[in-house]
């Protein structure tokens, strides 16, 4: 069994894994580049009956104790009254609409982080200072953007409570190297360069069951001991059910190691806290855990992320 690595193995990795320069000293998409026209046109031939899974939480106003910063939902105008209103008043009163305010970053949202989330001692991925991302201007480099014109490619769900036989993993309970190797025995898969991996650990199916907790209480999630295995096999981006970052960290320098690794050396991009329990049982029914996985992030000049609703295609 891997054991945890050391925090001097985690830095060392922030060095060795790194895929700075791989792609051009100007490349903004990371691991996206991975994804090849003939990745996309495979990914099309997994389609057999055209049924779809969403993998995205429900956004909501409500306030839970995991709830990193309230969504805000105000009413520019609504239906109330329109009944009531003077025939004249009927023919230019007709729409409703809203604004919305969020901060998508943290435990709740199903959203991308782009490679403008997080910095490593004042660099970003390939080496960009990280003073290039402003409080005036935003993200002006490694922004949300570079994947404006959509994500597709090959999904694949490796779903690790399904290997250990039970509903989800302990908050204390690391995802490991070997759980994915074994994941894919079981279901027949194999992991290769260009996908966009799915790890469910059943986070999120434990807190709608048990009852959120707190943000400050602990939270299974890929170890970082994984970002080898990940670079080796070509994973484009990664996906979970969790906030992708084990709580508390097993380490007191890097407090966020596989956003670290993941984001700043090998310029993976990642899905937080996704749905995966749909997919889950679609994968269970069909006895197949590959299929086609479409991603529209909003484009959004200068920004850090998106939230974003993954559309599985079986």
């Amino acid at each position: 069994m891997t054991e945890i690595p050391s925090e001097a193995q985690v830095l060392e990795w922030m060095t060795s894994l790194s895929n700075w320069g791989r792609w051009g000293e100007d490349d903004q998409k990371g691991c996206l580049n991975l994804i090849s026209e003939g990745n996309r046109l495979k990914a099309a031939a997994l389609v057999k009956d055209g049924s779809t899974v969403s993998c995205a939480r429900p956004i909501t106003t409500e306030i839970q104790p995991d709830t990193t910063f309230q969504v805000q939902r105000y009413m520019v105008d609504s239906g109330e009254g329109r009944d009531t209103d003077p025939p004249e008043r009927r023919l230019v009163r007709r729409g409703s609409s809203e604004f919305i305010g969020m901060v998508f970053h943290g435990q709740t949202i199903t959203h991308i982080d782009a490679l403008s989330h997080y910095s490593w001692q004042g660099k970003l991925y390939n080496g960009k200072p990280a003073n290039l991302i402003t409080s005036r201007e935003g993200a002006q480099s490694h922004s949300i953007e570079v994947a404006s014109q959509g994500i597709v490619t090959r999904g694949i769900l490796l779903d690790i409570p399904l290997l250990k036989g039970k509903d989800w993993l302990d908050p204390n309970e690391p995802v490991m190297p070997e759980d994915l190797e074994a994941a894919e025995v079981l279901e027949g898969v194999n992991v290769g360069e260009g996908d966009l991996l799915l790890v469910r650990t059943g986070n999120y199916k434990m807190r709608l069951e048990t009852g959120r907790v707190p943000n400050t209480q602990p939270m299974t999630a890929c170890q970082v001991a994984c970002t080898p295995w990940f670079k080796e096999r070509g994973v484009a981006m990664l996906g979970t059910d969790t906030s992708n970052d084990i709580r508390p960290s097993h380490y007191a320098t890097v407090t966020a190691p596989l956003h670290t690794v993941s984001l700043v050396t090998l310029g993976m991009w990642l899905i937080d806290n996704a749905n995966l329990e749909d997919l889950s049982d679609k994968c269970r029914q069909l006895g197949r855990y590959e299929f086609m996985l479409s991603l529209g992030p909003l484009i959004m000049r200068n920004v850090t992320g998106s939230p974003v609703n993954p559309i599985a295609i079986f």
